[in-house]
């Protein structure tokens, strides 16, 4: 649940301070002084968009910090993704800056937006203020019944989560495969020209067989090849000079020098450091004689070897400027080439094609029927819910159901969700956007989202104004449904209704007045007992509050 809330230097806020408890909770005010801007501030800690506008004129940033006491799935996703705190809960924080750049952190350690979000739909379910609004779309009421069925799945031993995810994915690799074999129907002329073409590439290079590094192989050995007689000449002086002439080679020089001069240390110590530097060149000269000799035993003139390698060198560049890429690039070209042709070659296959489509959508088929079957289960159990709900809003004698009508496959399933809805006892279904009134849209969109709020396992609701379009009684068992809610979550609310407000467990008033500095800001103030008579007074009457309204400010609370 949410314990904390601090707003800094967001909108109209300067700075506020909340502390929360179980149970239900009301938020109250005049119109534009700030309600819904809670709401906003908490929606962007749980990783709703945010931009430069959110900043307070004048200051530097908005900083919105929420600490939560967390589930033991919130718990695991923390641990999984190394944010857990020493102390348990979640500290979500989110910074927004004038230039609208924005940062977020949880428990101290940088995160992104999706990773708030991630978190935010394991702690908080916010149902906004238009939300009867989006009742009105086929999509809208597709996504309410599929979360729907996703939160009653696990006690039906099935999972609707996963079998959305398998449909979408079978959608998509059915139409994939299906606009591929489109396209190869419509160019096949094209296609055979080339397979054709690209036959003889790789017959070509098949014939080459070029290797990798083999050009660099080659090109060393040429190079070698071609300059042998200049290698041994130039290695056979260097030995000569070194250790076999018979003029002083090199060697026996700098041995007869080191002797001599070993001699001459004996008598002054300080030569002796290059008499070592002397025997150490005489070791490597040495060392230099036995590698020339190394190199002279495998270095020989093979001029038919030098043939076989020029014309290897020769065959290599011809195909490259053939194939218009580097030598080198050659085998790398020869595997593309190869590839590109085998999947040619399956598209070819024009028949294989066919009956790979028609396995890939039979395999659509399957899975959009069994969501479908789990659906036709979650209508039934949604709709007498909802029903149920219905009557004690009263809309008594009223019916609530949901029709699959059949539809093109999507990624969604083959068939289009329909809310249908009587008004009251003797009325035909029709379809909710061509019968319900503001008020009865309302209604049963309330009824909705209670239920669907006691599937989840959610531990903070948020209700942003969805009693709009309600008043007298009605508006009364609005407040009972959500306190009964507020039994089992903690339940938070926006409400202009003073029916609703006076069943609170606790009560905010907000209210808009000017800073010391002249500017517009928004305050919260936690109510008492009597504070919340003259609050609920005031919902009932205006700006005049008589002793007749109190009395029955007082009343409601009474309730």
């Amino acid at each position: 649940m949410l314990r904390t809330l601090s707003i800094r230097d967001f909108v109209i806020v300067d700075t506020i301070e909340l502390e929360f408890s179980a149970g239900f909770t009301v938020f109250t005010g005049e119109t534009g002084a700030g309600k819904s801007i809670l709401i906003d501030a908490l929606s962007l800690t749980l990783g709703g968009r945010g931009d430069a506008s959110m900043v307070r004129e004048g200051a530097a940033k908005a900083d919105i910090t929420a600490d939560f006491a967390v589930t033991e799935a919130a718990a695991a996703w923390l641990a999984a993704n190394e944010f857990a705190a020493e102390e348990g809960g979640a500290l979500l924080r989110r910074v927004i800056d004038n230039a609208g750049r924005t940062k977020a952190y949880i428990n101290g350690v940088a995160a992104t937006a999706a990773q708030l979000r991630e978190l935010g739909d394991l702690l908080v379910d916010i149902h906004g203020q238009h939300a009867h609004q989006s009742l009105l779309k086929a999509e809208a009421q597709r996504e309410l019944l599929d979360n729907y069925a996703k939160l009653n799945s696990a006690e039906e031993g099935v999972d609707m989560a996963g079998q959305l995810q398998t449909v979408g994915a079978s959608y998509r690799a059915w139409r994939a495969l299906a606009r591929q074999l489109h396209e190869y129907e419509a160019n096949a002329a094209n296609l055979a020209y080339e397979r054709e073409r690209l036959e003889w590439q790789v017959t070509e290079l098949d014939k080459l067989a070029p290797k990798a590094d083999e050009w660099q192989e080659v090109s060393h050995e040429h190079s070698r090849l071609s300059h042998a007689a200049s290698l041994l000449e130039g290695a056979q002086e260097t030995l000569a000079a070194l250790s076999e002439s018979d003029d002083h080679p090199i060697v026996s020089q700098l041995s007869s020098l080191q002797q001599k001069l070993g001699k001459l240390a004996a008598i002054d110590a300080e030569l002796q450091p290059t008499v070592e530097l002397i025997e150490s060149a005489r070791i490597q000269l040495q060392e230099s004689v036995y590698a020339l000799n190394t190199y002279l035993d495998k270095v020989e003139l093979d001029p038919e070897r030098l043939r076989q390698v020029d014309a290897r060198l020769e065959a290599l560049h011809s195909a490259s400027r053939k194939f218009r890429v580097a030598p080198e690039e050659l085998p790398q070209e020869h595997a593309n080439l190869a590839n590109k042709l085998r999947q040619l070659a399956d598209a070819s296959d024009l028949d294989g094609l066919r009956q790979q489509e028609q396995k890939l959508k039979a395999a659509y088929m399957e899975a959009a029927e069994a969501l479908s079957a789990m659906r036709e289960r979650a209508i039934h159990r949604l709709g007498i819910a909802v029903t149920a709900a219905m009557q004690e809003l009263n809309m008594t004698g009223g019916v609530f159901a949901i029709a699959l009508r059949p539809c093109e496959p999507s990624a969604v399933g083959i068939e289009q969700v329909e809310f249908l809805v009587a008004g009251h006892a003797g009325v035909s279904l029709r379809p909710l956007a061509k019968v319900a009134s503001g008020g009865e849209l309302a209604r049963i969109s309330l009824a909705i989202s209670v239920i669907t709020s006691h599937a989840t396992t959610v531990p903070t609701l948020i209700f942003d104004e969805v009693d709009s379009g309600i008043g007298g009684g009605v508006a009364e068992v609005v407040g009972r449904l959500l306190k009964r809610l507020g039994q089992a979550r903690q339940v938070l609310c926006v409400t202009h209704l003073p029916q609703v407000a006076s069943q609170a467990n606790q009560h905010f008033q907000v209210a808009k007045g000017l800073t010391d500095t002249g500017k517009t800001a928004s305050r919260i103030d936690v109510l008492d007992h009597r504070a919340r008579v003259e609050e609920v007074a005031r919902m009932l009457g205006g700006l005049e509050i008589t002793a007749t309204t109190r009395k029955h400010a007082q009343e409601l609370l009474a309730l």
